[in-house]
């Protein structure tokens, strides 16, 4: 017989209102590596996330390393909802089952890209990656051309007020000082 998994959870407010982080004491996947569920369709391979996502005013589950950031829809508040969705996933955790149960291919680094994005996935990974990842979100590379980085906002970002604001005086002010090559940043899919 199996013995039952021991899993404490607790709650961590971040920047974005409608986003919650349940932090578990144990990792959930690999070091860095992030998996962001937009909608029941993309969580396919991921079988907590398409339950969670079977509640109504879940808009968006994101995993990176120990924890789970939900995001709710405008329509309820959370002192109404996260007792039962901190249940849902502590049971679902206590369980052992997979959160993934196919590997989504996470890559940094591409022998074909430039200098440039070299460079610019770097900085992203060294100085912007830990910052966005307390706050319970992620941001990665999209692509670069003609002086214009696009980035992925992902976790508690996607949709956060203050995404904008992170955006243009924190990340486009660092990427121009580091690299004069770099006149903007930009969000893709938000």
């Amino acid at each position: 017989m199996q013995a039952e998994k021991v899993v404490n959870i607790y709650l961590e407010a971040n920047p974005n209102p409608n986003s919650l982080k349940f932090v578990v004491n144990f990792m959930l996947v690999p070091e860095g590596q992030s998996y962001d569920f937009p909608d029941k369709e993309s969580a396919e391979n991921a079988p907590l996330a398409s339950e969670l996502h079977n509640y109504d005013y879940v808009d968006r589950v994101f995993y990176m390393n120990n924890f789970i950031t939900v995001t709710k829809t405008e329509a309820v508040e959370w002192v109404e909802v996260r007792g039962k969705l901190k249940e849902h996933i502590q049971t679902y955790l206590e369980s052992g089952k997979e959160i993934l149960t196919k590997e989504i291919p996470d890559e940094l680094f591409n022998e074909s890209d430039s200098e440039t994005v070299k460079k610019i996935k770097g900085i992203l990974d060294e100085y912007i990656k830990p910052a966005v990842e307390q706050d319970g979100g992620a941001i990665a590379f999209h692509s670069y051309q003609e002086g214009i980085v696009k980035v992925l906002l992902q976790g508690s970002c996607s949709g956060c007020p203050s995404s904008t604001v992170t955006l243009k005086a924190g990340i486009e002010n660092l990427l121009k000082r580091m690299l004069p090559e770099v006149q903007a940043v930009e969000a893709e899919g938000i």
